[in-house]
């Protein structure tokens, strides 16, 4: 059994953080429309869905993965590099208690989850302007007991290191080399978006099944040419927060 933990969108979605993308007009309700549909795919492909309740003044609160990292013996509670995004993580972490037990990243460090890559017992951590080395090396003394590598990586151009690389099957990598150098995670397999389409490396994995945004449908043709199974959903309105698929949701097994 996975269980997915999802926020409500909140009610000041507009006013969320922009790092690399200009303000748009943001139509909220179609943004909630998108999530439902969203959410509902996690239901679909197996998640026992625990759905948080809006917080209102909390802009970015609908990204719940930037609040923590979910791993087999422990849950990592973040601490986000945005201030304004800090308060995100007390809901979520009470959340996580029956589950697991927690950690902290403690100042000075920052990382948000979106900049955390797990594959199996290696752990990337993107340096970006979310996450820093003090972060990595907390991350690094925590989980060494349990037999975790953690590798910071250098991220550009892009908000957070899912942005530019997301596991989409086993040691196979979707990426945008132009964000990330690819080289940091050899030995494995790395299909590469299209270039015409350099926002389309966050997919989120769910057992044998890759949701993807539709936005993207040249970066699908070389995934479907991989023989990954994809399954669409429609964020575009919420990519206007700078928020992707792996952003809306905390996955991990019970």
């Amino acid at each position: 059994m996975r269980v997915a933990i999802t926020r409500e969108i909140s009610a000041q979605m507009a006013r969320c953080e922009l790092t690399f993308q200009n303000r748009q007009p943001l139509d909220l309700e179609v943004a909630r429309s998108q999530h439902r549909r969203y959410v509902a795919c996690l239901a679909a492909l197996g998640c026992s869905v625990l759905r948080l309740p809006e917080e209102p003044e909390l802009p970015d609160s609908v990204f719940v993965e930037d609040t923590a990292v979910v791993l087999e013996e422990t849950a990592v509670i973040t601490r986000p590099g945005a201030e304004s995004r800090r308060p995100e993580t007390a809901a979520v972490a009470q959340a996580l208690r029956p589950y697991r037990p927690l950690i902290f990243i403690e100042p000075p460090g920052t990382m948000d989850g979106g900049d955390v890559l797990c594959m199996g017992r290696r752990i990337f951590v993107g340096l970006s302007r979310r996450s820093n080395e003090s972060a990595v090396l907390q991350l690094r003394r925590r989980l060494a007991p349990y037999g975790y590598t953690v590798t910071g990586v250098r991220v550009q151009h892009c908000l957070h290191l899912k942005s530019a690389v997301t596991e989409v099957a086993d040691n196979t990598l979707l990426i945008n080399r132009d964000w990330v150098d690819g080289d940091v995670f050899a030995p494995a397999r790395l299909i590469d978006v299209d270039p015409r389409e350099p926002g389309a490396a966050n997919a989120l994995r769910i057992g044998q099944t890759v949701l993807f945004p539709k936005a993207f449908p040249a970066t699908r043709k070389h995934l479907e040419a991989q023989r990954v199974q994809l399954r669409l959903v429609d964020v575009s309105e919420i990519a206007k927060a700078e928020g992707g698929v792996t952003c809306c949701s905390l996955i991990f097994p019970t």
